[in-house]
């Protein structure tokens, strides 16, 4: 295309030039120096090059520069444009602009010229000729859309900071251009100056699509998933690309290798894998630029930040012998003596570099070295902190007017930043700043620093969790949750930021979720055990989690920590300590009561509570330890004492209700003397009358099964307070709880007539929709909306509650659009509510919030159910901004984004939902879905620990536990949790729910026959038959959990003597799975798909010709209507496999490699890529197969037949050991149950020379399985042999 084009060879040539080919490069310019056009540029192209050569020839150069002036007295426009535009790329900007403006000159203006000049402008680095710029880009494109142009004004946007405008001229070019891959990274370069981190890297996938080398597009991909994601496995991939990139395209550019280097061990937190790559990059740049001592000393940084300071220190001596006045180089020296030790050595050489500061400014490195000298040498906290002040002056000046990008992460240095910010650490506060509390100035310039870093490199794991301290010590503690929250989902064992949200969560009083973390905790990090809020939290986890021997001895040893009695002043242990406030220390000792009184030790109890009682006598918490002393003499059966106590309670002390109401409890349980039982709540009611007493009072009448003395008493209360609605409800609810409804209606029917109670129509309403009086409670409501527009705030507010009931009552009916319409007038009366209600009844304006919440959420739900998202997610969020605490509301909202596939907007709606209620069981459920699809399976285990620490019988949630302990490969674990669920109940051992979890544990440990037994305990349940019947299915058509269709073990492991009373046995199988499948009653669309799946898969498991083909045709026709149909293409695989068509087979099993794993489909993803690898294996494609079965552990740390097909391609490849290692997991995981999967371990334990455990596995197949062929002969003989030689 360009092959004759003059101006095309004179760049390739430049490029040549630039590349260091010199002689190369003159030996071309001489071929074209004759071509008008770039005649000019290729005498300057010379002369630049013999300067370039290490010995220039003087005379040449001079001859060159002679012909050159000749030349250019003569030079057409073209000549001079080209010679402009050459020496603007070799910096020489004002002979540049004496060129250009000549060209103009003799062209009448023109419009290349003007653009050239813009960009001289614009690059000169000068403010007053930067301004100009955009005149000349402005006549240069009057009338035409020149590309140059147009990025000359892009450029001009950006140097001014203007990035929409600079992204807003580049989109120009790109629409007249849509070829021009330099605007694509110019429009991924602003996107990211603006902090568009999607569109970003979204800009540089198309830059990828147009040109799968391209440098910046790579660098952006890992610069996003370093920065931005924090994934380090997927930036050292993405780096690995670029270095392959830049070794195909600029394998000579050793400034490109250094700067790239720069960047990402900067902003890699120090992580190995980056840095190995990083360090390679600089060493190929040395290794280009071998005298320059620049590339030294950066080589010398990066080994220096793998601390590998003897070898760094080795490269900044090399770079000094190369450049003796190199002040970096000499600054890496200090550096490697500072981590030396050798302080005396240091301080000499930062006073030689003090008077050089002095005279060229201030110096970031060097003012940080003086800083940490400073510190090791223990000087004042003044000098120090000042230091470090010069420190960030200097560091955050080189930063200013740069854009987000690749040059400001370079010079930003983050990885610099985390080490001033843990010196600044040093003399921080230990402790959080109290409510009101003045914040330290230091947490100040700390959280000023992080900020910044964390809103640019958010994936910097170092700096987020230093962030999070900032904040905890600020006393900001919600704030430091998030930012941990993020820390750990980056990386669950990181233990320090578990350990900091156990600190915060002992800030937030939330103990529970503070014993998890610390359990996390201490998992990673054993030294925790000496920090004194470890003990106190650890103990009330136990007492919750019912273990007070444990909680004892916690306690009892964190009893002697300092500022458990008084608050100490300091602490020899090495973690730091936390003070204890007065009501936390009350906590700690009625904690250590409940512990002992718990573990049956009364007396130590008594102990306890009465130095309770001397240490708090005479403070606010005084009550708390009495009414902890009456409960410890209940549990000694001392009710009088307890009575005693309590009886001392005045009726103006604050726990004085709750004193009566224990009195109560005690006359009830204790004394069986219900007369007494009431007097407490009737002398309550007489000492402080109120609504809330009478109902209480009339409340105990009910609960000693007296409704009618209950009714008495809320009349009696009424006729006092005849508008009192909440007494005139409690009868009508009094006589609904005794199961009299015909009265409890006459009653509100009678109440209506009066005229008295019109507010009882809503509670008659909803009696009647209780009772499923549908068109009853529709007439009760009409009537009582039947009036006139009414005004007065009252009636509005009651018509609100009306219009709701009713929709309610229309959706029991199925009438939905008549629900929502009512619900839609609800609103609207519910907007003018809220309007009054700010000037009217300001008090009320929480509670009409959260009714307009409900409204909005109703017309939600109706939405979502009609399949109309967008309006529910509109109404869901409308909700929320009139009550943004909303559990109820978040966690619709949060099912929403679920049904939507939207993950990440799920998540975020559990993580704020837990935030409010960390005991949320649907959310926390909800969060350990999320994590299971997102193949989290230890967060989700977790999710799941928490339920069922809980309700240890909610079997739902103990499935699901079963399912992801067994992906996690933590099957052995499963035992306690069932073994949690008996202990809790003595009805568990006959619940249908247990039974099936009992069977999914064993169906997964291998043990077939046993989980058959438990499924059909409960295959006749309502809940939990149909689950139970599909898995008996699946078990029957194929027990041994055999690779259907597969044909690597086909031969390996059958008994072909027996192969007729196998085919009885599949045939048996076959039927007794038929007569199940009568059973199933689907109720959905999707559950007669699911049954009909299972059909054919009976067919198929016949290995019939006939039913084969039978069930293929039924397995495409499933296909045809839904494409993507896994189980239906794993059954046209399967079907093709056994009908010997392998080719056929594996493209369908391809299609599903392909898709996007989920988990409803899981089972049948594992069995395609199963089978798939199978195929693979007999073509002897190993590779590819091993890929599969790594997907199959991903997803299924516990595929008994993965490690097997592992094993069998490591045998193949003859690597024992390997093969061995797979086998044991295979075994391990198969319960040890499959003979043929343990002669295959014994036989690669006896190649791999480990006889014992050879004879070993022997030994166990052959108690199970006497008559195993060959076993004996092959295997136990010979290693018994070899062990004896």
């Amino acid at each position: 295309m360009f092959g004759n084009d003059p101006v095309f060879h004179f760049y390739r040539i430049y490029g040549i030039l630039m590349e260091g080919h010199i002689q190369e490069a003159l030996v071309e310019l001489e071929s074209i120096k004759t071509k008008q056009e770039v005649s000019l540029c290729t005498m300057m192209a010379m002369i630049h090059a013999h300067k370039k050569s290490p010995n220039p020839d003087r005379e040449i150069i001079l001859e060159l520069d002679a012909k050159l002036k000749e030349q250019r007295k003569v030079a057409g426009q073209q000549a001079l444009y080209f010679a402009g535009l050459f020496l603007w790329h070799i910096g020489r900007h004002e002979k540049a602009r004496e060129y250009v403006d000549r060209m103009i000159k003799i062209s009448n203006g023109s419009k290349e010229g003007l653009i050239l000049k813009g960009w001289l402008d614009v690059t000169c680095g000068k403010e007053a000729n930067i301004k100009k710029a955009v005149k000349y880009f402005d006549e240069g494109l009057q009338n035409g859309n020149d590309v140059f142009g147009l990025m000359g004004k892009a450029q001009y946007f950006e140097m001014r900071q203007n990035y929409s405008g600079a992204l807003e001229t580049v989109n120009q070019i790109i629409a007249h251009s849509p070829h021009f891959l330099p605007a694509f990274i110019k429009k991924m370069k602003m996107q990211l100056a603006l902090q568009d981190w999607e569109q970003a890297i979204e800009t540089a996938h198309r830059l990828l699509q147009k040109d799968m080398l391209n440098v910046e597009a790579i660098k952006m991909e890992a610069i996003y998933y370093l920065c931005r994601e924090g994934n380090m496995s997927e930036a050292s991939s993405k780096l690995g690309d670029l270095i392959s990139a830049l070794n195909k395209l600029e394998p000579y550019n050793p400034q490109l290798f250094c700067k790239t280097a720069l960047v990402f061990s900067r902003t890699c937190g120090r992580n190995p894998l980056i840095l190995q790559q990083t360090q390679a990059l600089m060493e190929r740049a040395f290794n280009f630029a071998s005298h320059d001592a620049d590339m030294a000393t950066k080589l010398g940084y990066q080994l220096f930040l793998q601390g590998k300071i003897k070898e760094a220190e080795k490269c900044y001596k090399a770079a000094m012998s190369l450049d003796e006045t190199s002040v970096p180089a000499l600054t890496g020296i200090i550096r490697c003596q500072l981590m030396e030790g050798k302080l005396d050595d240091v301080e000499q050489q930062l006073e030689f570099l003090n008077e050089i500061q002095q005279s060229v400014g201030k110096s970031a490195e060097l003012s940080y070295l003086r800083a940490v000298l400073a510190m090791k040498k223990q000087k004042g906290q003044e000098e120090v902190v000042s230091l470090l002040n010069d420190v960030l002056d200097a560091h955050f000046s080189s930063l200013q007017g740069l854009p987000l990008g690749v040059e400001y992460f370079e010079k930003l240095n983050p990885d610099f930043l985390i080490e001033i910010i843990q010196e600044y650490l040093n003399f921080c506060p230990k402790q959080p700043a109290g409510q009101g509390q003045p914040v330290s100035p230091l947490l100040k310039s700390c959280a000023s620093v992080l900020e910044t870093v964390v809103k640019t490199v958010p994936g910097l794991l170092q700096a987020a969790y230093l962030f999070a301290k900032i904040r905890y010590l600020s006393g900001n503690p919600e704030a430091s949750q998030s930012i941990l929250q993020r820390c750990i989902e980056q990386n669950p064992s990181y233990a320090d930021a578990h350990f900091l949200m156990a600190q915060v969560y002992l800030l937030q009083n939330n103990f529970k979720l503070c014993s998890q973390s610390l359990e996390f905790c201490l998992s990673y990090n054993f030294e925790v055990r000496e920090h004194p809020v470890y003990h106190l939290i650890k103990a009330q986890a136990q007492i919750k989690m019912n273990e007070p021997a444990e909680a004892v001895k916690t306690l009892q040893m964190a009893m002697n920590l300092p500022g458990m009695r008084r608050v100490a002043s300091s602490s020899k242990s090495k973690t730091k300590m936390i003070e204890i406030d007065e009501s936390d220390r009350v906590s700690f000792y009625l904690e250590l009561v409940e512990a002992h009184r718990l573990n049956g030790e009364q007396h130590e109890a008594v102990k306890v509570l009465q130095d309770a009682i001397n240490e708090f006598s005479g403070t606010p918490e005084e009550l708390r330890v009495m009414i902890a002393n009456a409960d410890l003499a209940l549990m000694q059966d001392d009710p009088e004492a307890a009575l005693t106590m309590l009886r001392n309670v005045m009726p103006e002390q604050m726990y004085f209700v709750q004193a009566k109401e224990k009195m109560a409890e005690i006359y009830l349980k204790y004394r069986k003397d219900k007369k007494l039982y009431v007097s407490c709540y009737r002398d309550l009611m007489e000492k402080l009358p109120s609504s809330h007493t009478f109902l209480l009072l009339g409340d105990a009448y009910m609960h000693i099964q007296e409704p009618e003395e209950a009714i008495e008493v809320y009349e009696q209360a009424l006729k006092k307070n005849p508008r009192d609605g909440a007494l005139a409800r409690k009868i009508g609810n009094a006589l609904v709880k005794t199961h009299n409804y015909s009265k409890a209606i006459n009653y509100y029917e009678a109440a209506l007539k009066s005229g008295q109670q019109n507010f009882l129509s809503y509670d008659l309403a909803e009696l009647l929709l209780k009772l499923n009086h549908c068109e009853k409670a529709e007439k009760v409501l009409r009537q009582a909306l039947a009036h006139e527009s009414v005004n007065d705030l009252a009636s509005l507010m009651e018509d609100v509650r009306y219009h709701v009931l009713l929709a309610k009552v229309y959706s029991r009916m199925g009438r939905t659009d008549d629900a929502v319409e009512s619900l839609q007038q609800a609103r609207e009366l519910q907007s003018k509510v809220l309007k009054r209600i700010q000037l009217e009844q300001l008090d009320s304006v929480p509670a009409q919030k959260q009714l307009t919440a409900e409204i909005c959420a109703e017309i939600a739900k109706h939405s979502a159910a009609q399949r109309n998202y967008e309006k529910a997610i509109k109404f869901y969020k409308e909700a929320l901004v009139h009550c943004d605490t909303d559990n109820k509301v978040m966690l619709e909202l949060a099912r929403l984004h679920l049904a939507r596939d939207d993950m990440d907007a799920c998540q975020h709606q559990c993580a704020l939902l837990l935030k409010n209620d960390p005991d949320n069981a649907p959310a926390t459920m909800m969060m350990a879905d999320l994590m299971f699809r997102n193949q989290d399976y230890e967060q989700a285990v977790f999710y799941f620990q928490q339920l069922l620490d809980r309700n240890p019988d909610n079997y739902a949630t103990l499935s699901r536990l079963i399912d992801l302990l067994r992906r996690a490969g933590k099957l052995e674990e499963v035992p306690r949790f069932l073994a949690m669920a008996e202990k809790h109940s003595p009805r568990t051992k006959l619940d249908p729910g247990f039974h099936y979890c009992k069977g999914l544990h064993l169906w997964y440990a291998g043990e077939p026959n046993g989980a058959l037994r438990h499924f059909n305990k409960a295959r006749k349940d309502n809940d939990w038959g149909q689950n139970a019947v599909y898995n008996m299915i699946e078990i029957c058509l194929n027990p041994d959990n055999e690779t259907v269709g597969g044909e690597v073990f086909e031969h390996l492991d059958g008994d072909t003597d027996s192969s007729t009373e196998k085919q009885e046995s599949v045939q048996l199988a076959v039927r007794t799975a038929e007569k199940l499948l009568k059973e199933l009653k689907p109720q959905t669309a999707q559950g007669h798909v699911q049954l009909r799946i299972m059909e054919n898969y009976c067919l198929v498991a016949t290995k019939q010709k006939a039913n084969v083909e039978r069930a293929l045709g039924a397995f495409t026709e499933i296909v045809a209507d839904e494409k993507d149909h896994v189980p239906a293409l794993l059954g046209m695989a399967t079907a093709y496999m056994i009908l010997r068509q392998t080719p056929r087979a594996r493209n369908q099993l391809k299609r599903i490699s392909k898709m996007n794993w989920n988990p409803i489909d899981a089972e049948e993803f594992e069995k395609s890529w199963l089978l798939l690898a199978d195929i693979y294996i007999q073509s002897s494609k190993y590779d590819m197969a091993g890929e599969l079965l790594k997907r199959c552990l991903r997803h299924n740390r516990s595929c008994c037949k993965a490690y097997e097909y592992m094993g069998y391609i490591m045998e193949k490849e003859q690597a024992y050991k390997d093969a061995a290692s797979n086998y044991e997991m295979a075994w391990k995981y198969g319960n040890q149950a499959s003979p043929a999967i343990g002669f295959k371990l014994a036989f690669n334990y006896l190649k791999a020379k480990r006889y014992i455990d050879a004879i070993s596995v022997c030994h166990k197949v052959l108690e199970a399985h006497p008559n195993y062929p060959k076993i004996r002969k092959d295997i136990l003989d010979k290693a018994r042999t070899a062990l004896k030689t």
